[in-house]
């Protein structure tokens, strides 16, 4: 990678700039103390700003939980969400009716389409040990033409999702998670049928890199033109082409070149972002992305008239019991769990 390739550095924080197709990225990573039994801190909640608490006080967040971190119902409307959670879990409900407990290493895509309402809660499962909790949560826009199909969810369980284990020449490893697109052979699960990832052209990919100390590993280019963000979001850095890039650093770089990596004297990690650009306008409103201003007041108008279908639950904030097992409700009662 020369200087030309790259468009920009920045810091990282909880929210991490992105580009299109992609419109939101988030690290959250909270170090929770031990559960209450109620899956809630067996801390004080003293001092925080509960329903808006993302101060990072002692380490970790309430977010808009109350009792149990996380997300209490709201609604979505015009793009995806992608979760990957790497450790603690999340408790997914949505209007449709559908559930799920999901989390170490497991990958969560919501299509919101026309609009979907759903909870995304942090449930604290250990009362002896702390409750450490990482994920991403990224946003992938939806093109105008799928900007109204029906909402789902997919689960993907850790087991099924793709790992690739390359080796330099010195023998050091640096393994690659597919959660979108392809690295060499490795093929991400199918993603929904209307993602924009879907489309063989779309060339997006959401990998997760992980370098042991001294590794080597090419970023092969893209397809097709467009822009990809490499994301060094622990404490190591790397060498990123002729660069020093330090842990904590976001880059902007031209998709249609190769990128080497080469980790320092301490295991490195990041995450890649790339796709080929959806190139329409992109009108937003908080959960609402729509293409013009227009679609925005309808998502407005639909969701005071309809709630988007409704809250099938007595509360805003749903979790799904004390045992740790990970599970799928769907909408038509179907129950999936990960395989043995």
């Amino acid at each position: 990678m020369d200087t030309a390739s790259l468009l920009a550095r920045f810091p990282l924080d909880l929210h991490w700039p992105t580009t299109d197709p992609f419109l939101f990225c988030a690290h959250h990573h909270d170090r929770y103390p031990k559960g209450d039994g109620a899956l809630g801190p067996a801390a004080t909640l003293g001092g925080r700003d509960l329903g808006q608490d993302f101060a990072g006080k002692d380490g970790w967040r309430m977010y808009h939980g109350r009792h149990v971190p996380g997300f209490p119902q709201h609604p979505h409307r015009g793009f995806e969400t992608i979760t990957i959670v790497r450790s603690g879990f999340c408790d997914h409900s949505d209007s449709l009716g559908a559930q799920a407990r999901f989390g170490a290493g497991d990958v969560q895509w919501v299509t919101a389409g026309r609009g979907i309402v759903h909870a995304e809660m942090f449930p604290l499962l250990r009362v002896d040990a702390d409750n450490p909790l990482e994920l991403f949560q990224v946003w992938l826009n939806l093109p105008r033409a799928e900007k109204m199909a029906e909402p789902s969810f997919t689960m993907q369980w850790r087991e099924q999702v793709p790992v690739k284990t390359v080796r330099d020449p010195a023998g050091r490893a640096a393994t690659i998670t597919v959660v979108a697109g392809a690295f060499e052979e490795a093929r991400a699960l199918p993603p929904p049928p209307h993602s924009w990832a879907a489309r063989p052209d779309s060339d997006v990919a959401v990998w997760l890199l992980r370098l042991e100390p001294g590794a080597r590993l090419t970023l092969p280019r893209a397809r097709r033109a467009g822009e990809r963000a490499l994301y060094l979001y622990g404490s190591a850095g790397a060498r990123v082409g002729n660069q020093r890039v330090g842990g904590g650093t976001g880059l902007r770089l031209r998709a249609d070149s190769d990128v080497p990596l080469e980790a320092g004297p301490e295991p490195c990690e990041a995450l890649v972002l790339q796709g080929a650009p959806i190139g329409e306008p992109v009108a937003q409103y908080g959960p609402f992305v729509m293409t013009t201003r227009e679609e925005i007041e309808a998502a407005f108008r639909d969701y005071r008239a309809t709630g988007f279908g409704g809250w099938p639950f007595h509360d805003d904030d749903p979790v799904h019991g004390t045992k740790a097992r990970r599970f799928a409700r769907h909408p038509d009662g179907r129950v999936e769990r990960p395989p043995e």
